[in-house]
């Protein structure tokens, strides 16, 4: 029987690759986890607490079949995926998707598309599966902290943590995210690249990455070094707007850089931008306190 592979966004987070690996898990032996991006230092480390093998890496999907996890549009998939067959989508995104049949489209505003998955499987979890499925989704809600946080992810966090053996759930979500906040080894390119999406909105292209600290100093310390790589990019790839989102976990607020049109992220949150920058107090998610407002100033 012909392989469908399983495959999240590119540059995947912790939600793109263990959603996957686990889909493919309760699946058949022709479901395959794959992955159209390398793995970052936060997935890695559940991937090795856990024990559980990495996905495959394809990049480029012409002629495979796929179901579609933590995304739905085109643009953040593997590339030529629209020259590939879509059997499935599963997702916690706002929809941006047209197929030429109809597919099995699963989506719920949750945190986590591992919220999700859970739900479904929650009675033929064994340990390991349950313990990259908890790590989602406290990768994805900031250990439940997150505007995009739900009571339906907080009862499966419950139930998984039980099942994976993880006792304190918030010691265990900060050894996590800690693995992922250290600039210190990562080129400017590798901290804005990390965990990116690019947006088509009516009036231009937006790419907006995310990073994780614990502490602001090191991106300010950098600043010059990622406001000249932002614009390098920015001046390559044809961005309307390009922002990198500092989300400092402890103090639960953002810094966005900002670089191109700053007059729309001015407008959009009703901030001056200062130094190539804004700061907005409460801001965790790029999904929910983010795109939203980006995107109805570019319509």
């Amino acid at each position: 029987m012909e392989n469908i592979y399983i495959i999240g966004h590119k540059k995947p987070d912790t939600d793109a690759i263990c959603s996957a690996i686990a889909y493919a898990y309760f699946k058949d032996e022709n479901f395959i986890a794959a992955r159209c991006g390398e793995i970052n230092a936060e997935t890695r480390y559940v991937l090795e607490y856990f024990d559980v093998d990495p996905p495959i890496f394809i990049s480029d999907g012409k002629g495979k079949k796929f179901i579609l996890v933590d995304h739905n549009e085109f643009l953040q998939s593997v590339d030529n995926i629209d020259k590939a067959e879509i059997l499935e989508v599963i997702d916690h995104h706002k929809i941006n998707f047209s197929f030429f049949s109809p597919i099995f489209f699963h989506t719920e505003p949750v945190g986590s598309t591992a919220t999700i998955i859970a739900d479904r499987y929650i009675n033929r979890m064994e340990k390991k599966i349950a313990g990259i499925l908890l790590s989602s989704i406290l990768s994805d809600t900031v250990i439940l902290t997150s505007s995009t946080t739900t009571e339906k992810d907080k009862e499966i966090v419950k139930k998984l943590a039980s099942l994976s053996g993880i006792e304190d759930i918030n010691t265990f979500g900060m050894d996590m995210k800690r693995k992922k906040s250290s600039l210190k080894d990562l080129t400017a390119s590798q901290i804005i690249l990390s965990d990116f999406k690019d947006f088509n909105f009516g009036k231009g292209k937006v790419g907006i990455g995310q990073i994780e600290v614990v502490d602001f100093k090191e991106s300010e310390d950098r600043r010059e070094e990622l406001i000249q790589e932002l614009e390098r990019l920015k001046d390559k790839n044809n961005y309307s707007l390009l922002l990198l989102m500092v989300t400092n976990i402890v103090e639960r607020a953002s810094k966005l850089f900002v670089v191109g049109d700053k007059s729309k992220a001015e407008e959009a949150f009703k901030k001056p931008v200062k130094n190539h920058s804004i700061y907005l107090d409460g801001t965790m998610s790029r999904k929910k306190d983010v795109v939203p407002f980006i995107e109805r100033v570019f319509k």
